[in-house]
C-alpha cells in the first residue's frame, strides 16, 4: 500500500423516522439498518431521538424491546454545549425546527451522513450529508 491510501469508513446518524420506520416494520428499512449493523458501521443517534422515540403515547411493549436492542447497537451522542451551539446556529440560519437542527447538527459533528426520511427538511443545510431511507 502506497502513502496515497485512503480507507473510507462509512458512518450514519439515525434520524427518528428512520429508527420509527425499523421498529414499525418497513422491509426497505429493515433491511438497510440491519446491513449497516451487520457490517459493523458507525451508527450514531442524537440524544434528542433517544427522547423523541420513548415519548410516544401508543408506545407498545414490543416497540420498546425493539428501540432498546437497536440503541444498544449504536452510540447515543449527547448534548453537550459544543453540540447546543452548533444546533443553534444552525437553528438560526436555516430556520429549522430546534429538533431537527439537534438530530443534524449530530450528524455533523460525528462527520456522518445523516439516514432519514424526510430529506426536505435537512436539504437546505450546507456540509450536511444525506441519504434518504
Amino acid at each position: 500500500m502506497g502513502a496515497n491510501c485512503e480507507v473510507t469508513y462509512i458512518m450514519y446518524t439515525l434520524d427518528t423516522n428512520t429508527i420509527i420506520y425499523y421498529v414499525k416494520g418497513d422491509e426497505r428499512v429493515v433491511a438497510v439498518v440491519e446491513d449497516m449493523v451487520s457490517s459493523d458501521y458507525p451508527i450514531y443517534v442524537s440524544v434528542l431521538t433517544e427522547a423523541e422515540l420513548f415519548s410516544y403515547s401508543h408506545l407498545t411493549d414490543i416497540e420498546t424491546e425493539h428501540i432498546d436492542s437497536l440503541l444498544r447497537t449504536v452510540s447515543i451522542i449527547p448534548l453537550d454545549s459544543r453540540l447546543a451551539r452548533l444546533a443553534g446556529m444552525v437553528r438560526r440560519m436555516y430556520k429549522t425546527k430546534l429538533a431537527d437542527s439537534i438530530i443534524a447538527s449530530t450528524a455533523l459533528v460525528t462527520g456522518s451522513t445523516l439516514l432519514t426520511r424526510n430529506i426536505n427538511d435537512f436539504k437546505k443545510i450546507i456540509n450536511l450529508s444525506l441519504k434518504r431511507i
